[in-house]
């Protein structure tokens, strides 16, 4: 697994560049205008790697004559001490590429690392842990990707990925599921599935009978979760039935005991905590 740097990903890095004044680093240039340097990345804490690459791809933008050579890969999991990646290069250059770089690698690896925990802590692998658009503005595909470096999934990238029929929707119906399905399936793509969010057990049969490809419950009581669950099952096995709505490390394990295929949580991408990691020169 690698990080594909894509156009939007260079408009990022040089957007980075632009906010650190780069050009305008006299502290740096009043000790190392003339000097070369080694250094290493080190993890400061336990954590999952992600976006590995983005480092080359800042120095790079930096300065061609910075060179980067990296110790593990996307996925590994990594523990504190561990020496994650070597560079050297002209000093000031390194110094000027450190925080931007820093900044996306440590945000995408505590993304990873905060996935691989709640996929550790549900411990039941027929079911995904998926993000969703609770992204930082401008980092959806960095973010996405952090995600899938800590073994989730991604739901749906954008608006157009997907047809999702939730509350508002459905009363802009009158409250007709049926009717609602009809409405965007005279619009949209034949390729995207239909998926409709419920609230209580009442609204399920509905929606299986309207032809829902996925179910999603939200915010609903685990004993609910569990008569949602056998209900579709029993009437259409087809149908993908997700789980959303306050999702906490807690009740993982509690959740992970419903017959259900995908639990999405918007706290593995807007509620995370940055990876501890540092640059250090070589002594």
């Amino acid at each position: 697994m690698s990080l594909f740097i894509s156009p939007h990903i260079r408009r990022l890095i040089d957007l980075s560049l632009d906010e650190d004044q780069i050009g305008a680093d006299f502290t740096s240039a009043a000790f190392f205008a003339e000097s070369s340097n080694k250094a290493y990345f080190i993890a400061k804490s336990d954590l999952v790697v992600a976006s590995l690459d983005i480092i080359p791809a800042v120095f790079h933008r930096v300065d061609p004559a910075l060179h980067f050579e990296p110790l593990c890969k996307d996925g590994d999991v990594i523990k504190k001490g561990t020496i994650l990646a070597r560079a050297h290069g002209p000093t000031i250059s390194l110094l000027r590429a450190e925080r931007s770089a820093l900044n996306f690698f440590q945000r995408a690896c505590g993304i990873a690392t905060k996935t691989h925990t709640f996929v550790k802590t549900l411990d039941n692998s027929s079911i995904r842990i998926a993000d969703t658009r609770k992204t930082l503005p401008g980092y959806r595909e960095l973010d996405k990707y952090a995600v899938s470096c800590g073994q989730g999934f991604n739901h749906r990238f954008a608006l157009s990925g997907g047809i999702m029929l939730k509350d508002n929707h459905i009363a802009a119906a009158q409250g007709d599921v049926k009717k609602a399905i009809d409405k965007v399936k005279a619009i949209a793509p034949h390729t995207l599935k239909i998926e409709v969010e419920v609230e209580r057990i009442e609204q399920i049969q509905p929606a299986i009978d309207a032809g829902a490809e996925i179910i999603m419950l939200d915010n609903m009581t685990t004993k609910d979760m569990h008569e949602a669950s056998a209900l579709i099952r029993k009437n259409n096995p087809r149908i993908i039935i997700e789980v959303s709505g306050n999702v906490t490390l807690d009740r993982l394990p509690e959740l992970g005991t419903i017959d259900v295929d995908v639990i999405s949580t918007g706290a593995i991408t807007h509620s995370i905590e940055a990876a501890d990691i540092s640059m250090k020169f070589e002594k």
